[in-house]
């Protein structure tokens, strides 16, 4: 939402361009979509079957694999990192059931979890892999933050990084949870005896010319001659001049796990040139690289007092003098580091004038526009039960009339038999790592053995997970992010009986969205909600133990299985309007409940989150 994208006239002789130079276009429709927004996806993905004929989409919402349909869009269709298909069994269900063609998996897996994934690739299904670019703290497809803080969805592209900030814990300040970025550079040769892979993803998102020609051609060489020496270190001078951020392996070697959130707290993107020097009225800048005319530096950081960009006049010498204007902020700017985040060689503007030059524009104009309009399903109209349901951690005995929910603990085995009671709704959890899976399965199997119907799944894909869903009452979790219609009808295909939708929606996108639902849904109306789900926790950051945001927000992380949870201290209360959501024909109220650490105090505010606002 915040990047210059590419208009249908502007892609259509670009892809033209790339299919002449054998070189294929994935168009990427990676956006939660709300109901308002079906038709005009439908469009764009009938504008671009017929104009475009692009090789595929990129998509993280269901709503998709319908539009795709209805369109007859011929291309491959691609789930997203953000769809969080993250265990072996999920890829034979969204092959068979899907119709998927490629999975890009999640960045937190180790190579011996990735190998896992390809031996479990079906048949005419491939697997991409990041290789480098940013990475974000949450677990895609898992991360609030930016929307819970500010209405901000980063699963609609309009993140405003929250998680680069600076926080404060027990006196101590520090950016806790802004990562490096992820460079595999010399390992990522250990994947290409994996015929299930079938790209390598370098994460470039508003980035410029220099940073894509620069990565490309250091993976190329890395792929093609990796095992000469004097090309791999070629190839890394060319990583190290990207102007990306400090690199980290992440877990990619299990052997040697590397936390991605830097000890230093200096994640900023750019190569650091020196510092800015001088009177506050006369500063100035000595750098250690060359500057060339056009060059963009990046002066401080936002929240550090004097900050600012700088694009440069005239070449500079190494070592030379490069004086700058007086920055605004806490001090005069004296000390500030200088980071060199962007250029445009010579060189590299030649070669894309070139290619600017064999493009062939065809009017687009003169073609006739054919207005999609999407066919929704009908809605449900069988009989509706009201369910309270009460989700805890730990059991909890439950009123009459309410219904109790008990997250799935990995760690606990015998979790199954100290309850000895078949009731509870057992909610699944949102992300479930390669190695978790046959846990997972062994305690669905002993829950269904004991009696128990009632099931909540956090993706999609977790009804892989039952042998047998025939007499099972399976619920689609909110955090499988369904916000349209289009996307309950493939659940309903998978075999859900009902969904809990997305939490982040407004009240006009709620009540529109039930009028033409084919299942019955359900929403989070109170309770605790995560900001952001992770896999690593920074060492600087203590569990149970509140941190504070720059305004003055306060949240905590706890560990559950093998993942971190990051909650603030107020929770979402929407039981004002759980009367206006009942008489709609929504049908399950959940309730969130979460154990506070002690110390931890709840503020009192108004939880509606985007209630009010609507979803942007």
């Amino acid at each position: 939402m915040e990047a210059k994208n590419f208009t249908v006239e502007e892609l259509a002789p670009l892809t033209q361009l790339a299919h002449e130079k054998g070189v294929q276009v994935f168009v990427a429709i990676n956006s939660l979509l709300k109901q308002e927004d079906l038709s005009s996806a439908g469009n764009l993905v009938e504008q671009l079957e017929r104009l475009v004929k692009p090789d595929g989409l990129i998509i993280q919402d269901l709503a998709l694999i319908d539009l795709v349909k209805q369109t007859g869009f011929s291309g491959e269709l691609h789930l997203s990192t953000l769809a969080n298909v993250s265990f072996p069994s999920a890829l034979k269900l969204v092959k068979e059931k899907l119709g998927v063609n490629r999975v890009v998996i999640p960045r937190e897996l180790s190579i011996d979890e990735i190998k896992d994934l390809a031996a479990a690739c079906p048949e005419n299904l491939s697997l991409e892999v990041f290789v480098h670019g940013a990475l974000c703290y949450g677990v895609s497809g898992r991360c609030y933050w930016s929307s819970y803080f500010g209405g901000k969805s980063g699963l609609r592209g309009r993140c405003v990084q929250p998680c680069r900030r600076l926080y404060t814990q027990g006196g101590r300040t520090g950016r806790f949870f802004s990562c490096m970025d992820l460079g595999l550079d010399v390992l990522s040769r250990v994947l290409l005896p994996l015929p299930e892979i079938s790209a390598w993803k370098i994460e470039g998102r508003k980035k410029g010319p220099h940073y894509v020609y620069y990565t490309v051609s250091a993976y190329k060489i890395l792929r093609d001659q990796g095992n000469d020496p004097a090309c791999k270190k070629n190839a890394l001078e060319l990583l190290e001049w990207a102007l990306g951020r400090k690199g980290t392996h992440y877990n990619f070697l299990p052997q040697r796990p590397w936390n991605p959130v830097s000890a230093d707290g200096q994640t900023g993107s750019g190569l650091l040139i020196g510092k800015i020097q001088g009177p506050g009225q006369n500063p100035y800048l000595v750098p250690s690289e060359e500057l060339l005319q056009g060059d963009l530096l990046r002066i401080g950081y936002e929240d550090e007092g004097a900050s600012g960009t700088l694009r440069v006049g005239k070449y500079v010498p190494r070592k030379g003098r490069l004086y700058v204007k007086p920055l605004s902020g806490k001090n005069s700017g004296t000390g500030a580091l200088v980071f060199l985040t962007d250029r445009r060689e010579k060189t590299l503007d030649e070669m894309m004038s070139e290619l600017e030059g064999e493009i062939k524009i065809s009017p687009l104009s003169d073609l006739p526009v054919l207005p999609f309009t999407e066919q929704l399903p009908k809605r449900y109209n069988g009989k509706l039960t009201v369910h309270e349901v009460y989700v805890h951690r730990n059991y909890e005995k439950t009123d009459k009339g309410k219904k109790g929910g008990l997250w799935l603990d990995i760690k606990d085995p015998d979790q199954m038999e100290k309850i000895g009671d078949n009731s509870p709704w057992w909610w699944l959890p949102p992300v479930i790592w390669p190695d978790e899976e046959k846990r997972v399965r062994a305690c669905i199997d002993i829950a269904v053995e004991k009696g128990c119907r009632n099931f909540v799944l956090n993706a999609p894909w977790q009804t892989a997970l039952f042998d047998v869903m025939k007499g099972l009452n399976i619920w689609a979790g909110p955090f499988c992010n369904i916000s349209n219609v289009l996307a309950v009808k493939i659940l309903q295909s998978l075999g859900f009986s009902g969904v809990v939708v997305s939490p982040e929606l407004g009240r006009d996108d709620y009540l529109l969205f039930i009028k033409k639902s084919p299942l019955p849904l359900g929403i989070v109306i109170s309770g605790n909600w995560p900001l952001t789900i992770s896999r690593v926790l920074s060492d600087q950051v203590k569990t149970g133990s509140p941190f504070i945001s720059p305004k003055g927000e306060h949240a905590w992380a706890t560990e559950y299985g093998s993942n971190f949870w990051v909650y603030p201290n107020w929770k979402i209360d929407l039981t004002d309007n759980k009367e206006e959501l009942r008489k709609a024909g929504y049908s399950m109220f959940v309730h969130l409940s979460e154990p506070l650490p002690p110390g931890i105090e709840m503020k009192k505010r108004e939880g509606r989150w985007n209630w009010d606002l609507s979803l942007s």
